[in-house]
């Protein structure tokens, strides 16, 4: 099925907003949505997009159904070894979580820095609106 052409837009989009994380840095689902201008949930997806720079907002790596991740019970575990290849710093919580701390690793500027550079205002108009 073919998409439309709005959520071709949104997936260009979020393709694009997430190349721009730095090496060594993650941000979390809403700001990545904050940033684009949209509330919607963002998909998992494999390929050239560095997804693993992507946590929930708690700053924890969602754990995966083995569906996801073809198979493999250990989408969570994968996620925080790749991050861990890039220099972040990836702890086990009380519960088993993974855990990234944001206020060394976080990524969370108001705005696209390529969007930025051409001028563009905003998405997120203040700290708060995260």
């Amino acid at each position: 099925m073919p998409r439309t052409d709005e959520a071709e837009s949104f997936f260009y989009a979020v393709y694009s907003a997430i190349q721009e994380i730095p090496y060594g840095k993650v941000t979390s689902y809403g700001h990545i949505a904050a940033l684009i201008g949209t509330h919607a949930s963002l998909p998992h997806h494999n390929g050239n997009v560095p997804w693993q720079r992507v946590i929930n907002s708690k700053g924890i790596i969602s754990p995966r159904a083995e569906s996801l991740t073809r198979g493999h019970p250990s989408g969570a575990a994968n996620q925080a070894q790749v991050l861990r290849g890039e220099g972040v710093t990836v702890s086990t919580g009380n519960l088993s979580e993974l855990r990234v701390d944001f206020a060394e690793y976080g990524w969370f500027p108001r705005q696209l820095p390529s969007e930025e550079a051409a001028g563009l205002d905003p998405h997120i108009m203040s700290d708060d609106e995260e």
